[in-house]
């Protein structure tokens, strides 16, 4: 039986990137199309007990302190035990996977942490780790959402106060956000994403805009 598609949506924190994934299911919803939706990391699951270690700075209060291998194996775990307990077999049955973070967050969020003449080797480990060493899929799609780092930290910080919740080790560095925001533009190239533009001619474009343009790319893709 031919696999299933898997579609990711990636972007730094405060890209919008939840928003707009939200906003595609409510659509596939609406039009009866079928699929199965998931959103990594899994905070309630007993997987992404190290994630929560290490965002709650029990590794240490800097990103820097755990290295970009180690801790993109904590993020890897959780996907291996998702896809093996929750969506695999739907996925392996054909079905369509639509996934809010990804191996793709590693490469962002991980490759953070190093200098530019080490991303390739990086880039190339990442993936050779979770798609053929622990086994999971390739996305056939990745939707990249731009942003700046301004409005970035205008979001989260909107996003604090709405639900009450404090800034995980990730959220509170600044330079740290910048060297992700540099990262994931060069992981877009280098993995060939799918890049949804922030801003217009130096204007921020507006969401149903944004939204029209990465429905209509799923559904060319599916």
């Amino acid at each position: 039986m031919e696999k299933g598609k898997l579609i990711v949506f990636e972007g730094i924190d405060g890209s919008g990137k939840s928003a707009h994934y939200k906003r595609v299911c409510a659509r596939l919803e609406a039009e009866g199309i079928k699929y199965n939706h998931i959103v990594f990391p899994r905070y309630d699951n007993e997987s992404s007990s190290l994630i929560r270690m290490y965002l709650g700075g029990e590794f240490g209060s800097n990103p820097a302190d755990v290295n970009a291998y180690a801790a993109s194996t904590f993020y890897a775990v959780d996907r291996f035990a998702a896809y093996r307990t929750d969506w695999g077999k739907a996925y392996n049955s054909g079905e369509f996977i639509l996934s809010d973070r990804y191996t793709t967050s590693n490469a962002v969020h991980q490759g953070a942490k190093l200098a530019d003449c080490e991303l390739e080797g990086f880039f190339d480990w990442l993936y050779d780790f979770e798609y053929v060493k622990l086994g999971l899929p390739r996305p056939d799609l990745v939707i990249y959402l731009d942003v700046n780092v301004e409005t970035s930290l205008r979001r989260m910080k909107h996003r604090q106060e709405k639900t009450h919740t404090a800034a995980d080790i990730h959220e509170k560095d600044i330079t740290y956000l910048e060297n992700c925001l540099r990262v994931a533009d060069k992981a877009a190239d280098y993995y060939g994403w799918t890049r949804i533009p922030f801003e217009t001619d130096g204007a921020e474009r507006e969401i149903e805009e944004k939204h029209e343009e990465i429905y209509s790319i799923i559904k060319n893709a599916l």
